[in-house]
């Protein structure tokens, strides 16, 4: 049995990260705009790396929560036949022990160099210091995907989607392509789907099944069915 889980933000917001979005559309008090473009940062780059150093100090006080942790013991039990793809920008399936995470809009803890391309670890604010150890310019930027620009990893996610037996979408919204058409892929090549959500999704008539709660509590009970199944 092949799986492919995709996880938005509804899985983090359980361990206290922040969903971003507010419900009169701003970006923690901001724009997206003026903070989730490569216009913004071309703009004002001072202001968009204060608000990612800001939210990778929030996401480093934060936890795996039971979904994660359950996720991490099907890998383990699976193997390399499960895959996440996670439009998350944390590394809470990390800490939970899982290992084959496809980041498709990027990660906190990394910082992209404009000028040579290198990808680094990044613990500090880039704000103050965006210096490349690489190639020595600095040029660095957050290692998100910002609006207008390409999810990373898409030849690899089709891959894994057209071959996977089972498509499971948790705490996503429905509502940002290309994820959100994730399901009519998975099953166009005869998956069965499963959307875990904490309400409905923009996309939930175009999956098999869907249960709604917490991802805390749907994600274990899920785990434990497949575990059952496999044996």
């Amino acid at each position: 049995m092949r799986i492919v889980v995709l996880t938005g933000a509804g899985i983090s917001a359980e361990s206290g990260v922040p969903t971003f979005r507010d419900a009169d559309g701003l970006w923690e008090g901001h724009r997206v705009e003026d903070v989730a473009t490569p216009e913004a940062f071309e703009r004002d780059p001072r202001t968009v790396q204060r608000f990612y150093d800001e939210r990778r100090r929030a996401v480093a006080a934060v936890r795996p929560n039971p979904a994660h942790v359950a996720l991490a013991e099907l890998e383990r039990r699976l193997g390399d036949d499960l895959v996440v793809v996670t439009q998350n920008i944390d590394d809470l399936h990390e800490q939970a022990g899982s290992t084959r995470v496809v980041h498709m809009h990027g990660r906190l803890d990394t910082a992209l160099c404009e000028t040579c391309g290198a990808r680094t670890p990044v613990d500090r604010d880039l704000a103050d210091d965006a210096g490349c150890p690489a190639c020595g310019t600095a040029s660095l930027r957050p290692d998100v995907v910002w609006f207008g620009e390409m999810p990373y990893d898409l030849d690899r996610i089709d891959l894994e989607l057209a071959a996977c037996d089972r498509f499971v979408a948790i705490g996503t919204s429905g509502a940002v392509y290309p994820a959100a058409g994730f399901v009519l892929t998975a099953a166009g090549f005869g998956a069965r789907t499963l959307e875990l959500n904490l309400v409905e999704s923009e996309v939930s008539l175009l999956f098999d099944e869907v249960r709604h709660g917490l991802a805390s509590m749907l994600v274990p009970a899920w785990v434990d069915e497949i575990l059952a199944e496999v044996g």
